[in-house]
């Protein structure tokens, strides 16, 4: 499997346990704190595969830009955030060095 393809699922697994943090309630319901844990153990996992591969700095920045960019997106629709131009702004950033970072 490529590295990069495990690298996004190491991102979306990520963006599953920053959601996770959430609906734990700081770790006070037992099913989600468990779906969180088991997650945020299979997103470290992935990325450490990932980064056989990869170099470190390029990965990890990867990695958490899609899990902070699936997090924001996500959290508009779960949680009812605000949508707004600056935080629009801010996910085109996160985005456009994430590309960045792929073609350096």
């Amino acid at each position: 499997m490529s590295p990069w393809l495990i690298l996004v699922l190491a991102g979306g697994l990520e963006m599953g346990w920053a959601l996770g943090l959430k609906y734990s309630e700081g770790f006070t319901k037992p099913w989600p704190t468990v779906a969180t844990v088991v997650m945020a153990l299979g997103s470290f996992y992935l990325l450490s595969l990932a980064m056989k591969a990869l170099p470190v700095g390029t990965a990890y920045a990867v990695w958490v830009g899609i899990g902070a960019i699936g997090t924001a997106i996500a959290a508009v629709f779960l949680f009812g955030e605000a949508v707004n131009a600056v935080r629009v702004f801010g996910i085109l950033l996160i985005l456009a060095g994430i590309v960045a970072l792929k073609f350096a």
